[in-house]
């Protein structure tokens, strides 16, 4: 009978890291380096949502004549912060809810001014 042997000598090498340094990257860095700081994120954000961030469909349903959807996402987006701080989620969901909230907002200003 044959007997099949291998000779085979696999070495393991350490795979050199790829560093790509784009934005997303970057973003994520940060994020992981404010994790001690997510009590400060939720009210920076509560603040600025409350004040800068929730008089914006009013002034686009009034002087633009903007649907009534643009009260429906903003209060969406506003609510959404809150139960991320309140609930205990991450730095990462709560800066995430956070930008995407501001980017919505000046993507519907754009929109609706021009």
């Amino acid at each position: 009978m044959a007997t099949i042997t291998s000779n085979a000598n696999w070495e393991a090498k350490a795979a050199t890291p790829v560093h790509t340094n784009n934005l997303l990257r970057k973003w994520n860095v940060f994020m992981e380096s404010q994790s001690d700081r997510i009590m400060l994120w939720f009210l920076i954000s509560l603040l600025f949502q409350g004040v800068l961030i929730l008089p914006v469909p009013a002034i686009l349903i009034y002087y633009t004549n903007a649907p009534v959807g643009v009260l429906a996402v903003t209060l969406a987006l506003f609510f959404a912060n809150i139960i991320a701080g309140m609930g205990g989620a991450g730095i990462k969901a709560l800066l995430w809810i956070f930008t995407v909230s501001i980017a919505t907002h000046l993507l519907m200003i754009l929109i609706f001014m021009i």
